[in-house]
């Protein structure tokens, strides 16, 4: 769904963007991972085969009348974050914490290509042979995902997204370029530091300009000193110039480190975002 301290010298700069990279890639893990379907779809732009996983909420069966909220997931693969964020929702819906919601996960192809944005900087350029893809990859989400997920399930009109690390970037990048796309954006410890920090010194301009209606934005970062001043002037910009209908909310965790922060934070962000129908309570802006 998803603080900030400018770099202090270039070689610094290629340091901390090299390691912040390299420990966003979503690690490998086997656990278990409730009740879903998979499928491979054709893209067109570019000529791929995407794999997505599918989490539909307990009842969705039986409830054929029911439609229900979309949770679209980057690093969505079953070795990747899917198991973690389907259960973690599958347990809140269960609980009664949190409404149900399908769960669509998209498996990474080219994960570095497709969560970033264009860069100025030749050092941003050397975490992969391919970057600056992540507007391609949001039309491929808007024009081929969304519609095959809407003719496939029962979904309603209420959409979120969530990632974290490079795929939080992708997040805020969508938030601020395509802000209705989504109702929902969760991002987590977000690499803002992308074309040197491009996505934050544009958040107050953008922010006065408007157009984002009744969205919510929740912002999350760890102890990471490459991360966490970014997302806190992304913060202070809400702070200052947050649009009326905005719901957004900050939490800087520096107790938590960059490679425990999904699984300690989204179960809760999760259910702050998609509370249950009944004394939820409203969310408060920050």
């Amino acid at each position: 769904m998803h603080t900030l301290l400018k770099m202090m010298t270039t070689g610094c700069l290629a340091v901390c963007v090299c390691a912040s990279a390299l420990a966003a890639e979503p690690a490998v893990v086997a656990e278990p991972v409730p009740a879903h379907e998979s499928f491979t779809m054709d893209t067109s732009v570019p000529k791929e085969t995407r794999r997505i996983n599918v989490y539909t909420p307990p009842g969705y069966d039986a409830a054929r009348g029911a439609r229900y909220p979309v949770l679209y997931m980057l690093d969505g693969g079953l070795q990747e974050d899917f198991p973690h964020v389907a259960s973690s929702v599958d347990a809140a819906i269960r609980a009664g914490e949190m409404r149900p919601v399908l769960v669509v996960g998209i498996e990474n192809t080219q994960r570095r290509r497709d969560m970033t944005g264009p860069t100025a900087f030749a050092e941003d350029r050397k975490i992969a042979s391919v970057v600056g893809g992540s507007a391609q990859f949001r039309a491929y989400i808007a024009a081929e995902l969304m519609p095959l997920i809407r003719k496939r399930y029962r979904t309603g009109d209420e959409t979120g997204i969530i990632g974290e690390s490079l795929a939080g970037l992708f997040v805020v990048e969508t938030f601020f370029k395509q802000p209705k796309l989504f109702d929902v954006y969760i991002a987590i410890s977000p690499s803002l530091w992308w074309n040197q920090d491009a996505l934050v010194q544009a958040a107050e301009p953008r922010l006065k300009a408007g157009g984002f209606g009744r969205r919510t934005l929740l912002l999350s970062s760890a102890n990471e000193d490459n991360i966490a001043p970014q997302t806190a002037r992304l913060a202070d910009a809400l702070r200052a110039v947050a649009p009326k209908g905005l719901t957004w909310r900050y939490d800087p965790r520096p107790d938590l480190q960059h490679s425990t922060i999904y699984r300690a934070l989204s179960p809760q962000l999760l259910r702050d975002a998609f509370p249950p129908e009944t004394g939820a309570g409203s969310r408060q802006a920050k």
